[in-house]
């Protein structure tokens, strides 16, 4: 990170904004270019866990290649100025890389799902129908790398 002050330390932070921010952006390799979806997610134990179809574009270049990059940040405000160059960017956000599994063990599937409705705010008790959980999988990132940076007020 060539901004070493901006750099979140504090663990804690870092485990809060990925426990707290609505939306990651993940990213796959596919031939030259990147290919970024914005997925709903949940945050447990060095992984991430997002409920997707069993087919598709996304399980098409896990297939390829399961290596991923995600970023996810849990403030964002643009700051004007007088001046066109005075105007800058309060955020706080973390990025990563890891590498992505398709799970489709059915009790795998209720853990993920359980994280994610408890994330989002779902009352509980967390009732699946199976016809649901035949027709969807979780995709679980094994976290390799992980940064936070931050800028504005939080300094």
């Amino acid at each position: 990170m060539r901004r070493r002050d901006k750099m979140i330390t504090d663990n804690s932070l870092i485990e809060y904004i990925l426990n707290s921010s609505p939306v990651c952006r993940l990213g796959f390799v596919e031939g030259e270019y990147a290919y970024i979806v914005p997925v709903n997610f949940a945050h447990s134990e060095g992984c991430l866990y997002i409920h997707s179809a069993p087919s598709g574009k996304k399980i098409e270049l896990i297939e390829k290649n399961p290596k991923v990059s995600f970023e996810i940040e849990d403030v964002y405000e643009i700051i004007p100025a007088d001046k066109a160059c005075g105007w800058t960017t309060k955020y706080r956000s973390v990025m990563g890389t890891g590498t992505i599994r398709i799970e489709q063990d059915l009790q795998m599937k209720k853990k993920g799902l359980d994280l994610i409705m408890a994330k989002y705010g779902a009352p509980q008790p967390y009732v699946y129908d199976e016809k649901n959980l035949d027709q969807m999988v979780i995709l679980i990132v094994k976290i390799e790398t992980l940064s936070g940076k931050q800028s504005g007020i939080f300094l």
